[in-house]
């Protein structure tokens, strides 16, 4: 090795070495809370509403077919003091459906997007102009009014002999086609408690969460109340209101505890498997039977001049293959790791190791929970 090369390693570990402890350590960071809880009153709400779309070039709704359609039509009509007589019939128009999720804390005047989906026997609401239609919640209140042009994504295209469809060209968006027109009001800054849901429940995380709130705000600020919910409280001499205290509290990391779970989904042969999965001692087999079938018919045809005929005579192979599986032992209280090296050191395939897994938790031998979708 040259001079040169080793003055340039020994620096470059040098550099390393000064580096090194001011390096972020984000390998080992947990979650922060707002991205594993939920925060009471701080959350969205759904609208829908009906309305009816025009401009379309003759893929709306047949009227002959869809009488909520022409009902709409002919109340509109006449809401806009234009008598409509009974012989409309009219491709242009479609009967939909939008939807909103109205954020939480949106003020009067705000703009929210709507998804317009339609309901008769539409084709394509490509091209399609959503009229005034009002959103209401759960409660039947209106709190936001939607209006403008469709984006629809997909289109469907066909001639005498052929149709070609890609994406759904009956359903598509409208980028901030909806006003806010009522307000929900929630005064969190005026709360002196506020409760913190889980969305994973666990009793280890809840009391982790609780004692990092406390760490860092101070003693009493937080109380874990079942594996669910924290409750968090303004301490006394806090210099702030609740906002202050959430916007200090919702990045602190806190290390989630998983619960031992083994998902499995038949269909599509995909497993997923938590950390803290373990399997006591176990020897495991694994082998297959392959039976082929192949037909080699042959043709039998009689001598020159001879008396006969001509026939297929049938020919069958059958050959059986068995493979040799080896007797692969875990030892007891493995790592998911090793458990994934053992199981594969056999060469299963992922169906294969569904029966396996199944056959473990059925002999006691595996610490997890299965759960098959």
């Amino acid at each position: 090795m040259s001079i040169l090369l080793r003055k340039t390693l020994a620096a470059g570990a040098a550099l390393l070495a000064a580096i090194a402890p001011f390096a972020p350590a984000t390998a080992d960071a947990g979650p922060r809370i707002k991205d594993i809880a939920d925060f009471e009153g701080v959350r969205e709400n759904q609208l829908v509403g009906y309305g009816l779309v025009v401009g379309l070039a003759g893929t709306g709704d047949s009227l002959r077919n869809s009488p909520f359609t022409r009902q709409s039509l002919t109340a509109m009509l006449e809401r806009l003091g234009v008598v409509a007589d009974g012989n409309l019939n009219t491709r242009n128009v479609a009967a939909v459906m939008v939807t909103a999720n109205l954020p939480p804390f949106s003020s009067q005047g705000s703009r929210i997007d709507v998804t317009v989906s339609a309901l008769g026997d539409s084709r394509s609401l490509a091209g399609g102009q959503l009229l005034v239609t009002s959103l209401v919640g759960a409660d039947q209140q209106v709190y936001a009014v939607a209006q403008g042009p469709i984006a629809v994504g997909g289109f469907s295209a066909s001639g005498d002999s052929g149709s070609v469809t890609r994406g759904v060209p009956t359903a598509g968006r409208i980028s901030n086609g909806a006003l806010v027109e009522r307000e929900l009001a929630f005064d969190i800054a005026g709360q002196q408690e506020l409760r913190l849901a889980l969305r994973n429940p666990d009793f280890t995380t809840a009391r982790r969460m609780a004692a990092a709130i406390n760490q860092e705000v101070g003693e009493g600020a937080a109380r874990a109340l079942n594996p669910g919910t924290v409750v968090i409280r303004l301490p006394a001499g806090f210099d702030g209101d609740m906002v202050t205290l959430v916007g200090e509290i919702e990045t602190l990391e806190v290390a989630v505890d998983l619960p031992a779970r083994i998902v499995i989904d038949e269909a599509t042969g995909i497993i997923v498997m938590g950390e803290n999965v373990r399997v006591s001692t176990v020897a495991i087999a694994q082998g297959s039977l392959t039976i082929s079938v192949s037909e080699n018919p042959q043709v039998s045809q009689p001598a020159p001049f001879g008396e006969g005929e001509t026939a297929i005579v049938p020919s069958t192979d059958i050959t059986v293959q068995e493979e040799q599986g080896g007797l692969a032992l875990i030892e007891g209280g493995v790592p998911l790791s090793d458990l994934v090296s053992g199981l594969n050191a056999l060469g299963v395939s992922p169906r294969d190791m569904i029966s396996i897994l199944q056959a473990l938790k059925a002999a006691g031998a595996i610490q997890a929970e299965i759960e098959v979708m």
